[in-house]
């Protein structure tokens, strides 16, 4: 059979950079790993399957952003593999994950979790403090997420709550940006924790009003007053429903592909911002591949924004 793609030696696949074809000039560095966590999902499904699916959609996009004028074989990328933590539960992938966050950072400079549900973000900031920072109080945490995930922890972790989970483990809630909520995607309750737990929370109805690059970039720099390290939980479902249809939470209403594509570069380009999830992507139920390339722009998109790092 015919291979459907052509081979073009001037046209680099992306997916040839993150398996190595890379020259770096860039004093910076990435990590990527491959979390693909799920048994905890409210919502059953297959995201433990993204990983792979994100890796495998990168032969679609090249290595050049013509938006930034960089190419990405500039940055030395490790693709360290997937942990074998697919049938995990929560309790029991928190130490793999943590650790292995932690030790990407003796030779890279940021690190993206390819995810698996939300319930990765928890040991993903773990894994940051205990390598750069060694507290949860030096650390912030931005989510770009339709929902607080700050659902109860009585009935056990999930990925409704690892946000609420990081609050009882000491993380401050003034350390903490949500930003596109959305209406009837959450409760009431959990509205009032987050507000009793001083988190900074942004609604869709403000990102409609004042533009997500404006949001994100001032509470990046006002976090950064606050903590000495970020960590960016990139929840897709924070997309319109339309143009995510593999994400179970995705609502009407919600980001385009650019806006977050872009909310990603913006995290990559910031100093301290060290490590990004890619979370709650169900390739199995997606449509023509919307959700997973989007997912694997904004992996781009941060690799990207993390290249100007060098320049400032």
């Amino acid at each position: 059979m015919q291979s459907q793609f052509i081979d073009d030696p001037f046209w680099p696949r992306a997916s040839a950079w993150l398996a190595g074809d890379f020259t770096p000039s860039s004093s910076v560095s990435l990590a990527v790993i491959g979390a693909p966590l799920r048994l905890g999902s409210i919502t059953p499904g297959r995201c433990d399957l993204a990983p792979d699916a994100v890796r495998a959609m990168l032969r679609k996009f090249s290595v050049y952003d013509i938006e930034s004028d960089v190419d990405l074989r500039r940055l030395a990328v490790r693709d360290l593999g997937n942990l074998d933590i697919a049938e995990a539960r929560i309790e029991e992938a928190f130490e793999p994950i943590k650790e292995a966050v932690g030790g990407a950072f003796e030779n890279a400079d940021a690190v993206v979790l390819l995810g698996g549900d939300n319930s990765i973000t928890r040991p993903g900031l773990h894994g940051v403090a205990d390598a750069l920072g060694g507290s949860l109080k030096d650390c912030g945490l931005i989510t770009l997420d339709a929902h607080f995930d700050l659902r109860d922890l009585s009935n056990g972790l999930s990925n409704g709550n690892p946000v609420r989970a990081l609050l009882a483990d000491g993380l401050p809630g003034e350390n903490i940006v949500q930003i596109g909520i959305q209406a009837f995607a959450n409760s009431q309750a959990y509205a009032q924790v987050a507000s009793d737990a001083g988190i900074t929370v942004v609604t869709m109805r403000q990102i409609c009003a004042h533009g997500v690059e404006r949001l994100l970039t001032e509470s990046l720099e006002q976090l950064s007053e606050r903590v000495e390290h970020i960590y960016v939980d990139l929840d897709v479902d924070v997309l319109d429903r339309i143009f995510a249809p593999a994400t179970p939470g995705s609502r009407p209403g919600g980001l385009t592909p650019y806006e977050l594509r872009r909310a990603a570069w913006l995290c990559g380009a910031h100093p301290k911002v060290r490590a990004v999830d890619l979370v709650e992507v169900d390739p199995t139920q997606d449509v023509a591949d919307a959700t997973v390339m989007t997912t694997g722009a904004c992996l781009l998109s941060f690799a990207s924004g993390l290249l100007t790092r060098d320049e400032n």
